[in-house]
């Protein structure tokens, strides 16, 4: 069972380099996110933010100099279509870079979302 969540998770943390990135305007920029699970918060908190960041590594091919900022994104949970405010996992981590919500999850403990607006 543990190699199974082991396995998934990695799984998951793979997908979240896989998010494309959605024009915030008309002025250079994208929003970023990358979601990853894990056992406990510091997991899925780390999980993440790597996610984002092979996101933002990815982006910034080609683009020469960017500015990296967090942004609060939307959650992206993988087994519901939502998640109720009574399941996020306080407080939000919020560093010069990224802006992370976590929740509780269907089938992993904890689930969270980074979010970073990338601008060049």
């Amino acid at each position: 069972m543990r190699s199974f969540l082991c396995v998934s998770t990695y799984a998951l943390v793979v997908a979240g380099f896989c998010v494309a990135a959605a024009p915030a305007h008309a002025g250079g920029c994208s929003k970023l996110v990358g979601t990853a699970d894990g056992w406990d918060k510091s997991d899925a908190l780390s999980g993440a933010q790597a996610a984002l960041a092979g996101a933002v590594a990815d982006f910034k091919k080609g683009k020469g100099a960017v500015t990296v900022s967090a942004m609060r994104a939307k959650p992206q949970p993988y087994w519901r279509e939502s998640v109720s405010a009574e399941l996020f996992v306080k407080p939000d981590v919020v560093t010069s870079k990224s802006y992370t919500v976590c929740w509780h999850g269907v089938v992993s403990p904890v689930v969270c979302t980074s979010g970073a607006k990338v601008c060049w």
